[in-house]
């Protein structure tokens, strides 16, 4: 089979997670940068300088800090918002000269439970597509922690 430039399969991310809450909870700490603050980075970062224009064509960026006191800012546009459905939005290291990838999540319901479906891409590289799941997959776990403070009314970070 011959190949032809531009027809390679973009390098993509995809991570689903089945979460114990409801879609409009789950969404909700998508929306606000006091929730954001709060999960968003790897574990032991913390984030820090959220700032988010929640809406389609609004600008979001953010701060990620390593437990060694190195930050990383991160930003990017909204380009869709569908309530308790979908997020699109662009995201790019805004220290770096890489390229804007493109995130779709979508939030689906099941029977008070919710889909979470994370994808990410293009990447230039694999490297760079793992070094992403591993960062975004941690997100997840500290946005799953999140929630359950939330529904056991729990204040703390």
């Amino acid at each position: 089979m011959q190949h032809t430039a531009g027809t390679a399969e973009p390098i993509g991310l995809s991570i689903e997670r089945l979460i114990e809450a409801p879609v409009a909870l789950v969404f909700k700490l998508w929306t606000a940068p006091e929730h954001l603050a709060r999960w968003l980075g790897p574990k032991d970062f913390t984030a820090h300088a959220v700032r988010m224009d929640f809406r389609p064509g609004g600008a979001w960026s953010a701060v990620i800090r390593s437990p060694d006191g190195d930050d990383y800012p991160m930003g990017g546009v909204y380009r869709e918002i569908t309530e308790n459905r979908r997020l699109v939005f662009t995201f790019r290291w805004t220290a770096e000269d890489g390229p804007d990838t493109l995130v779709t999540v979508t939030f689906k319901d099941l029977a008070g439970k919710t889909r979470l479906t994370f994808a990410q891409t293009p990447f230039d590289t694999i490297q760079s597509r793992d070094s992403h799941a591993e960062g975004w997959g941690e997100c997840l776990d500290r946005l799953v922690a999140c929630i359950l403070q939330e529904r056991s009314g729990g204040e703390e970070r």
